[in-house]
């Protein structure tokens, strides 16, 4: 892959797990690299391991990340990259889901990626150049019982980003989904053993992913090697859904 050295990044989400590796390998390939988190002070803290910077940014609330963008654009006058990794779940039987439960998948799985993706945009059609990745699931291609919401907007995830990718290809802005499968996480190391030992046995490569494995996929779909691709899901789970 090509160097993406003078590439301005934002990362959604990056403080931990997938969203801190994707931007640990955009860094390591030479890109200005952004990443938000709702915990300012965790924020800070792994941009300064990463050789980063930090932004507080809650992206369901539509002035923070309004006033996170206008930050961003301040100090870097540009946005090259922008990977919508942020994203929360509340598992529960759809007849026993609650309102809430319903209502807060939505308003940050996919307002937030419809915030974020307008804010970033408008600079991107302007410069004629961006790069967008947006992070599925295997629950949004396949369904997941207990996880009606979050397959809903992981799917959703899917359809807005095709649509998006029509709309603005003829600036050269490319628009992406990498799904990945069961990755080895804080959330999935919580699993009972015997839990994860039959996830495993559902995976053709029998492992869980790493976050690595899908920062790789992020960090090819924003090279220049990836820049005849667009509006396209890139599976990221070991073969469990093919």
């Amino acid at each position: 892959m090509s160097s993406l050295a003078g590439k301005v990044a934002l990362v959604t989400g990056g403080t931990r797990g997938i969203g801190r590796a994707i931007a640990l390998e955009l860094v390591r390939h030479g890109a200005r690299v952004t990443l938000t988190g709702r915990d300012e002070g965790r924020a800070e803290e792994v941009a300064r391991e990463l050789h980063a910077f930090a932004l507080a940014l809650e992206v369901s609330d539509r002035k923070s990340v309004e006033e996170g963008f206008a930050k961003l654009l301040e100090r870097e006058e540009r946005i090259d990259i922008l990977v919508n990794n942020a994203g929360i779940a509340r598992d529960n039987l759809l007849a026993r889901m609650k309102p809430e439960e319903w209502n807060e998948v939505l308003a940050t799985n996919l307002t937030g990626l419809f915030q974020c993706c307008q804010a970033a945009i408008k600079p991107m059609i302007r410069q004629h150049y961006g790069r967008i990745v947006n992070l599925s699931s295997v629950v949004g291609l396949m369904g997941n019982a207990g996880q009606a919401n979050y397959a809903a907007t992981k799917a959703g995830v899917v359809g807005f980003t095709k649509a998006l990718a029509r709309e603005v290809a003829s600036r050269n802005v490319t628009c992406n989904v990498v799904a990945p499968g069961y990755v080895a996480t804080d959330m999935t190391e919580a699993l009972p053993e015997a839990t994860r030992v039959k996830l495993i046995a559902e995976i053709p490569l029998g492992r869980m992913g790493t976050p690595e494995d899908v920062a790789g996929a992020v960090c090819f779909l924003v090279s220049d090697a990836a820049s005849y691709v667009t509006g396209q899901v890139l599976s990221v789970n070991g073969g469990m859904y093919m």
